[in-house]
């Protein structure tokens, strides 16, 4: 909601466009504030704060105030963004899939290409050069490093995940230049990732990092992957963090496998898949 009153800002009025920087500099008085109140302090009529909610879209002023509690509510702290102490197991279900949907969309937006291919041909030298490819990732971007290191191993790289500080910081004083780290992480702050990430670039390693813009480690690494969402790093239990890390894995697991190209790939998935039946029951 925040996003559509800045992107429509240009094309307002400028009274309207005096409320509309109102609503993005405190949005939550906003959501409580009477509308008198709310027309002094942008300087306008209080027809004009209508005029500005119907303008974006909603059918007044007590329709737009309560969206927008309903975009800037916290609810509860440590399970997931907009969620209410008194929501039912359907309105639980529906917040969680459109706040990973929406992060999905607007990662589709304004994820930078450039470093994604970046990080592709890294990655994918590594298939011709036989060098290494470590993924690094504390506590819940841990499991995701685990993952990431599931999906690559089976395109016949040289692959290998940790989540313990001293392991990430012993391997990466042992790889060199030819070698890549990937590390993963919600909040970019980590202490033991980034002594991990500044040694690798010492010895040589090319370092793509997954993380949040603005982050000390967003800085620190070679190549960054921005994985932007307004879900707060502090949070108990990230939940949109951590499917938006899956699915940058996933994207680059593909590109590079499209680079190693299927003539080289099928026949070894195959092959595993044939080995795997065994597995399985019939």
């Amino acid at each position: 909601m925040l996003e559509r009153v800045k992107a429509s800002l240009p094309s307002l009025a400028p009274a309207e466009q005096r409320v509309g920087k109102l609503v993005l500099g405190d949005p939550r008085a906003f959501a409580n504030l009477p509308i008198s109140v709310l027309a002094d302090r942008a300087h306008v009529s209080k027809p004009t704060v209508v005029r500005f909610c119907r303008s974006m879209g909603y059918d007044g002023l007590s329709d737009f105030k309560l969206k927008l509690a309903g975009s800037v509510n916290e609810g509860v702290p440590f399970i997931h963004r907009s969620v209410d102490a008194d929501d039912k197991t359907g309105d639980v279900m529906v917040k969680v899939i459109d706040n990973t949907v929406a992060a999905f969309l607007k990662y589709r937006n304004d994820a930078i290409t450039g470093a994604i291919e970046k990080a592709v041909i890294t990655l994918a030298e590594t298939h011709t050069t036989g060098r290494r490819i470590e993924f690094y990732g504390a506590g819940n971007s841990g499991i995701v490093a685990q993952d990431a290191q599931h999906k690559f191993f089976r395109l016949g790289l040289n692959t290998i995940a940790y989540s313990d500080g001293h392991m990430q910081v012993m391997s990466a004083s042992m790889l060199g230049a030819g070698d890549c780290v990937v590390i993963i992480s919600n909040s970019g702050r980590t202490r033991d990732l980034m002594d991990a990430c500044d040694i690798a670039r010492k010895n040589g390693v090319t370092t793509i990092v997954i993380t949040t813009s603005g982050s000390p480690l967003a800085s620190a690494g070679n190549i960054h992957l921005a994985a932007d969402h307004p879900e707060g790093f502090d949070k108990y239990s990230p939940m949109v963090s951590r499917l938006m890390h899956l699915m940058i894995v996933d994207i680059l697991a593909t590109c590079v496998a499209l680079r190693i190209g299927g003539s080289k790939l099928q026949p070894m998935l195959q092959g595993m898949k044939n080995n795997l039946r065994s597995k399985r029951y019939a």
